[in-house]
């Protein structure tokens, strides 16, 4: 056997190999994220209830738009609120994550609803989609704070994988009237292909497309509509981006694009210093005065 023909049935195995385990372990990274539980916030020493935080709460359920999965929320009112944002956490995390937000914007009179993505927290579901059918579930939390309680104009937070979805909710939802997208990905091709040359070091788009296929027909999807960037051309109302400059899980250029893809009234906000999940923590006063002032502007 000639030293060629070796190297292409070693590359030719290889590519095999890989194929194979992308096709059976991709589906699960993608669909199945890691639940973050409780422990993780009290070993960290952050709050995991509003309670610790002395926010009154309701603690309710309501079903997602599959009919089936019921989604695990906290309603916490304002006294003579005027709105009402519905935070969205990021991928693999739960609704404990937009606690300390959650006090700020309850000090400045906004009624907060937090809520589990499916799949995530303490909400049921099989598959995360990563906003295709998330984007339904923010229709289906409006309807039922709307029904329960008294909430002025509708502003939604994200971070994150919620950023994704808040954006995707605006394009099709007319009861949002602002949304704050915090470090939201463009599109879920691009930002698979991302994970996929940081986790395997391989930037060959055809195993994307064999993970995402399959992810696909397990979960009745289609990740080319699972698209940010595309939502945002069709949002009538105020959109505040905020960006790590230092993201390396999710590129600040992402926001960017968006920025310029979006219609006005807008605003970019790309904070020094900042990776993926310290955004509030290095923008310190001003990024919570920043979004106080965006939702008080237009959800006044």
């Amino acid at each position: 056997m000639s030293l060629l023909l070796f190297l292409i049935l070693t590359l030719l195995g290889f590519l095999l190999t890989v194929s194979a385990l992308v096709f059976v372990i991709g589906p699960i990274m993608v669909l199945n994220p890691r639940r973050r539980g409780e422990e993780f916030y009290r070993e960290r020493g952050l709050p995991t209830s509003p309670a610790q935080l002395r926010l009154p709460y309701e603690y309710f359920h309501f079903l997602a738009s599959d009919g089936i999965s019921r989604l695990s929320a906290w309603f916490i009112p304002a006294p003579n609120a005027h709105a009402t944002v519905i935070c969205l956490h990021g991928v693999g995390d739960n609704k404990m994550s937009g606690l300390l937000l959650a006090k700020v914007l309850h000090g400045h009179g906004f009624n907060v609803l937090m809520y589990d993505s499916r799949a995530h927290g303490e909400s049921g579901g099989r598959y995360c989609t990563y906003g295709y059918h998330e984007k339904h579930d923010v229709q289906i939390a409006i309807y039922e704070v709307q029904k329960k309680f008294t909430t002025g104009k509708i502003g939604l937070f994200g971070t994150s994988m919620g950023a994704a979805i808040a954006l995707q909710a605006a394009g099709i939802e007319p009861r949002i009237a602002a949304v704050a997208a915090e470090a939201s990905f463009a599109t879920l091709r691009e930002i698979t292909v991302d994970y996929q040359k940081r986790l395997m070091r391989l930037p060959w788009h055809f195993l994307r497309n064999i993970s995402m296929k399959r992810s696909e027909a397990i979960a009745h999807f289609r990740h080319r509509e699972v698209s940010p960037l595309e939502a945002v051309k069709n949002i009538r109302v105020p959109v505040f981006f905020i960006h790590g400059m230092n993201d390396t899980f999710i590129k600040h250029e992402y926001s960017e694009q968006m920025y310029a893809a979006a219609g006005e009234p807008k605003e970019l906000w790309l904070v020094e210093g900042a990776n993926h999940n310290n955004v509030h923590d290095i923008g310190g006063a001003a990024y919570e005065e920043r979004i106080v002032r965006f939702f008080k502007t237009h959800l006044s």
